[in-house]
């Protein structure tokens, strides 16, 4: 069996892609190979991700490539996905999830997030929780791959990023990192430090589906992250929306946390749920209905009338 695989060309998303391309062929029946997109995302660099828009800025040609045939797994980062996909390009996969907290990287060890120091990003997430917990803190926008925001920084764009741990562990940056922040604080955003696989239900013969599934799909962190992209669904949130959802279990016990904050960072709304682990796109659900009753509707709506 030979699986084209389609990624972006970004060196942690090539990565990403080496790493299911190995899983892929460990039992020596499958043969796959990887073919490089230029997303909308890669080509933009001058705008920041909620100027260019939410829908598909990372995925939107890779989904075009699978309708065509071109390739038969998309390879994203979860993070990544819209929260809401035609139903001919459904996720079939997640691969277990790294840690999935934010950093803070510098490459001056003394550096804290409490300091009054420039800080580089591009999520509007970070930014509202910095305006909310760090006023002192300047933000600018850091938009480019991984190693072209650290040449950035260190060319003085900034004086420390906030990054996403599984991308800087993935590169091997980790000496950089001055500061994990806590989890409690910086709620990861839906599917983060996951890998997501997506097919074209009508390219894919469902012998190539289910081998892909059984080889690639971890379903712990599966039943995590349905639960916090049906949270989103809900929302209809992107990357334009500063909202986080994040789901652990232990057993078959579900916890998840999930929430938004106003881009001012004055107003935040939050909740945490446990339930049973079988029942997660209803827990996602019950909470994202919880957070609009709750303040939710109106920062959305303020969102909205900003753009």
């Amino acid at each position: 069996m030979k699986i084209k695989i389609g990624t972006r060309g970004s060196k942690l998303a090539l990565w990403q892609a080496e790493h299911i391309k190995s899983s892929l062929e460990e039992n020596g029946n499958i043969k796959a190979e990887l073919v490089i997109i230029e997303t909308k995302g890669d080509k933009i660099l001058d705008k920041s991700l909620s100027k260019i828009g939410s829908k598909g800025v990372f995925t939107e040609e890779l989904e075009t490539a699978l309708r065509k045939g071109e390739i038969d797994i998309a390879v994203h980062s979860a993070k990544d996905v819209m929260a809401i996909l035609p139903n001919d390009l459904p996720l079939i996969a997640f691969g277990k999830r790294e840690k999935a907290c934010d950093v803070l990287v510098s490459y001056n060890k003394d550096i804290l997030i409490d300091d009054e120091i420039t800080i580089g990003t591009s999520s509007t997430r970070r930014v509202a929780i910095l305006k909310s917990n760090y006023p002192k803190a300047k933000i600018v926008d850091m938009r480019g791959n991984l190693q072209t925001r650290f040449q950035k920084m260190k060319d003085g764009s900034c004086d420390a990023m906030i990054l996403a741990y599984a991308g800087v562990n993935r590169m091997k940056l980790n000496k950089y990192i001055v500061q994990e922040l806590d989890m409690k604080q910086f709620v990861p955003p839906v599917g983060q430090g996951s890998v997501a696989i997506q097919i074209c239900i009508d390219k894919i013969d469902i012998g190539m589906l289910e081998t892909i599934q059984n080889q690639l799909n971890h379903e712990e962190t599966a039943f995590c992250i349905e639960a916090e992209r049906a949270y989103l669904a809900v929302l209809e949130g992107g990357c334009s929306i500063p909202s986080y959802g994040h789901a652990t279990h232990k057993g078959m016990s579900m916890t998840m946390t999930a929430g938004i904050v106003s881009l001012d960072g004055n107003k935040k709304v939050e909740k945490t749920i446990k339930g049973d682990l079988l029942q997660s796109e209803e827990i996602g659900e019950q909470l994202a209905e919880w957070v609009l009753k709750n303040g939710g509707k109106e920062i959305l709506k303020s969102i909205k009338e900003k753009k």
